[in-house]
């Protein structure tokens, strides 16, 4: 009988995981980005049912973000407690009854409320994520990982559209608004995924029945070596300094522009196209607007391969910041045209999606223990209020101007900065260069 190699074992344990645990994870963050992003699409009938002007719909579809940020860092700190297994599947149960219970609301005021109540019950789902993969995967392999994961993002939206749009469309059951059918159906997924993750999920590699005891060993030996040179670098962070520390605060300020450009696209790119072809089916905005998040799968992946390929990770989160950034502007020269326009649109997506994978393989080169808990938690909910910043500044300056062209403008601004600061972190780039150094040995 023969042994494996180390290169053998480590491509076997890892393609293991892999198969064993992110297809479930992109399932639950496929919905959990419905059920957050459908919004949208309900408005394109909900707006006039509820007399819900643009700035009242940007504030409502935000509200998700402030509840979202209030709970992340004590949710991602109660999975230590409770384990991965158990709390997750509270935050889709919980989540998804919210979500359900949206279809039922009468006026703004009763939308505005449960969408809060929704970040609320959503909050740390994200970091929770996060924080499990490092559970299971070294340093060399987060980018893509985290990629992997992330493609649930535009497989959501690429979803998301079509279903949407035809539940607008043909559902009207029981003399129910159509809209109030896409909370509906569109929330119950999540609770039945709940259950499930009680039976799926598993905490940590030791209690993985499916690991041999030598890829069990191989694993747990190289996670805790990154974890030893971690702590030997930058020693234990304590729970405020994870909370407010420069480098957390800078990283978040990044993901803050990253968040207020996709939660813009999300909750207002079907009114974009809908105003650009009026002549369109909701079905039809809804297969238009997933185009861009298809090209977006591929390019994120891909992207983060590259990433990890060199082992590089400030550049590959500012270049598409400013691709975006100038697509953005270039949009308001193409007005007119809609296949141009959605073009632009592809390449802002793509651009948009592009950095997750290299951007959440930075903050993990510095934290470790219970302090990437808290860090990776505080940077998505301080970043997340991007989502309630843009959407509400966009819808403002929608109705204030008539058009949707300045709201644009805000967004490329807003990236471009990002763009610039990322590429000054030196911290960033002084990890890596540790980080390249330590991968010889942690092969051998």
């Amino acid at each position: 009988m023969t042994t494996q190699t180390q290169p053998d074992l480590h491509a076997v344990t890892i393609r293991k995981i892999k198969w064993r645990i992110l297809p479930f994870l992109v399932v639950l963050y496929i919905i959990a980005f419905i059920d957050r992003s459908n919004i949208g699409f309900a408005a394109l009938k909900m707006n006039g049912d509820l007399g819900i002007t643009s700035t009242q719909f940007g504030i409502a579809a935000g509200l998700f973000t402030v509840g979202y940020f209030l709970f992340e860092v004590p949710s991602n700190m109660l999975m230590g407690r409770y384990g991965a297994r158990k709390w997750i599947a509270r935050i889709l149960v919980t989540w998804g009854a919210v979500a359900a219970l949206t279809g039922l609301v009468q006026n703004y005021m009763q939308l505005a409320v449960i969408r809060t109540v929704l970040g609320i019950a959503e909050a740390g789902f994200f970091p929770c994520v996060l924080l499990y993969l490092t559970y299971w995967f070294p340093q060399r392999e987060r980018a893509r990982v985290v990629a992997l994961f992330m493609v649930a993002l535009p497989i959501a939206t690429l979803a998301a559209g079509p279903l949407s749009g035809l539940i607008l469309d043909h559902i009207h059951w029981g003399g129910i608004a159509s809209w109030r059918w896409v909370f509906i159906l569109e929330g119950i997924p999540a609770v039945l995924l709940g259950i499930l993750a009680l039976y799926i999920l598993v905490d940590g590699p030791r209690a993985a029945k499916w690991l041999s005891p030598a890829e069990k060993t191989w694993l747990i030996g190289v996670l805790e070596a990154e974890e030893s040179a971690k702590l030997k670098q930058y020693g234990h962070v304590s729970f405020w300094k994870s909370l407010s520390g420069v480098r957390i605060w800078l990283l978040a300020f990044i993901y803050y522009a990253k968040s207020v450009a996709v939660y813009v696209l999300a909750f207002y790119s079907p009114q974009i196209l809908k105003g650009l072809g009026q002549d369109l089916s909701n079905t039809a905005v809804g297969l238009l607007n997933g185009l861009p998040y298809a090209v977006a799968t591929v390019v994120m992946v891909w992207w983060a391969r590259h990433s990890d390929r060199m082992q590089e990770r400030r550049w590959h989160v500012a270049l598409p910041l400013f691709v975006a950034g100038v697509a953005l502007v270039l949009m308001a020269l193409t007005s007119s045209n809609l296949w141009i326009s959605l073009a632009l649109l592809t390449i802002i997506t793509a651009a948009i999606y592009a950095p997750y994978g290299p951007f959440w393989a930075m903050p993990s080169l510095f934290l470790s223990g219970s302090s990437a808990a808290v860090g990776l938690a505080a940077i998505n909910s301080i970043a997340n209020l991007g989502g309630f910043v843009g959407p509400v500044v966009f819808g403002t300056l929608k109705d204030s101007t008539g058009s949707i062209y300045a709201g644009l403008a805000f967004v490329s601004l807003t990236l471009v900065l990002a763009g610039i600061l990322v590429v000054r972190l030196r911290f960033v780039k002084d990890a890596e260069r540790r980080m390249r150094a330590l991968q010889p040995t942690l092969a051998s």
